[in-house]
């Protein structure tokens, strides 16, 4: 007696297949998509128990058909197609590349050698001014010497990092540039 709503519902479908799955092409417009969808309702008719009787086996296979299709579409609806997914990797990547990276780190290196070389109070002027950004008349007045004194120190240190580093140094009037 047990399982006569699965072998009702199976029956039928084997009976009535061809014009199932032309009624669901009919509705969903494709026969592939009616295949698909017929195929998944004879195995979801697995899980058919005999708890409430299956009054009309032809409707509710065609129903449930109808239900697997419309979950189908949902879910590729859902999905990323593979050109949306060639756009996304597609990122232009900002970041510098490996050789850049190493020609950064030479240069560091280079400028940190050129530092070095430097006397203290050139050094300390370059630093004070270019790095922390402090102004001219600030750094004079800790060092204890004229704001001209500051400005002959920061051309030196500035004269020889730029040839330490093979750069062309470029010299404008009116001073250093106001930082933004």
């Amino acid at each position: 007696m047990a399982d006569i709503n699965r072998a009702r519902l199976r029956g039928q479908l084997v009976e009535n297949y061809d014009g199932l799955i032309r009624q669901l092409t009919r509705r969903l417009g494709s026969s592939d998509f009616a295949h698909e969808a017929l195929h998944d309702t004879f195995l979801r008719l697995d899980r058919v128990t005999d708890a409430v009787a299956v009054r009309s086996p032809a409707n509710y296979i065609f129903r449930t058909a109808i239900n697997i299709a419309k979950d189908r579409q949902k879910a590729r609806n859902y999905r990323v197609g593979a050109t949306e997914i060639d756009a996304l990797l597609d990122v232009c990547d900002d970041g510098p590349d490996p050789a850049r990276v190493v020609e950064a780190r030479s240069e560091i290196e280079a400028f940190k050698r050129a530092l070095a070389e430097l006397p203290e109070r050139p050094r300390e002027v370059l630093r004070s001014i270019s790095i922390e950004g402090k102004p001219p008349h600030e750094v004079a007045a800790r060092l204890q010497v004229s704001i001209r004194t500051v400005e002959g120190d920061l051309k030196l240190a500035l004269s020889h990092c730029a040839e330490c580093l093979g750069h062309a140094l470029t010299y404008r009037l009116g001073g250093p540039r106001p930082r933004s």
